[in-house]
């Protein structure tokens, strides 16, 4: 499985970065903590390591990091309408 290291802003919905580390979990996480020590005093950002196949799986289990709001708005009324 692959490594993406994702940093989110929350309160805009925004992201910031999509990085594919590869594969070695370990390197993975060592560069996740590194960046979670620079952000650490923003307490508006996320710093999540997340392992899919490929970026494209990545994007269908966890869209809400690669969607706009208004695209998020507008899928919940379609699947409320439904």
């Amino acid at each position: 499985m692959r490594q993406f290291l994702v940093v989110y802003r929350r309160s805009v919905g925004r992201l910031l970065a999509c990085e594919d580390l590869g594969t070695d979990r370990a390197a993975a996480l060592a560069q996740r903590f590194e960046r979670e020590r620079r952000e650490k005093d923003d307490p508006d950002i996320e710093v999540i390591l997340f392992s899919a196949p490929s970026e494209a799986a990545l994007m269908r289990t966890h869209a809400r990091y690669f969607r706009t709001e208004e695209q998020l708005r507008n899928d919940l009324r379609a699947s409320s309408s439904n």
